[in-house]
């Protein structure tokens, strides 16, 4: 499956933005989907994650509440609502699939497929 990332920009404290992921290639629904980061300087780390119907997901604990995961199997895409930015969530946000977990993982390397990334910045 192919990712591709969209929706990142330069947005203000206190905004909100949309990151969509676009796949192609294989049946969507049998994948997870997970949303990672990777902030200058830092290592990459989990944001969110959902199940494959779209009925469940996990969160990092502190973005849940300002982050919202969701999906449209039909259209082959995962969406990040994300409200009341801080600029420490400025990082380049990634998508990944999982075709083999038997759960909602929050481990970077049980995502075998990743898209390119797209940046989100902050400003204070």
């Amino acid at each position: 499956v192919q990712l591709q990332a969209s929706g990142g920009g330069l947005v203000q404290a206190g905004g909100s933005l949309r990151l969509s992921c676009a796949a192609s290639g294989r049946t969507f629904s049998r994948f997870k989907i997970g949303w990672f980061r990777q902030a200058p300087g830092k290592v990459r780390e989990f944001v969110v994650a959902i199940s494959e119907s779209g009925n469940s997901a996990v969160y990092a604990d502190a973005l849940q509440g300002r982050f919202t995961i969701s999906r449209d199997n039909a259209k082959s895409t995962v969406y990040l609502q994300m409200n009341n930015l801080k600029p420490e969530n400025t990082a380049v946000y990634y998508c990944a699939a999982d075709d083999y977990s038997a759960y909602v993982s929050r481990t970077e390397g049980r995502y075998e497929y990743w898209g390119q990334g797209t940046q989100v910045t902050v400003s204070s």
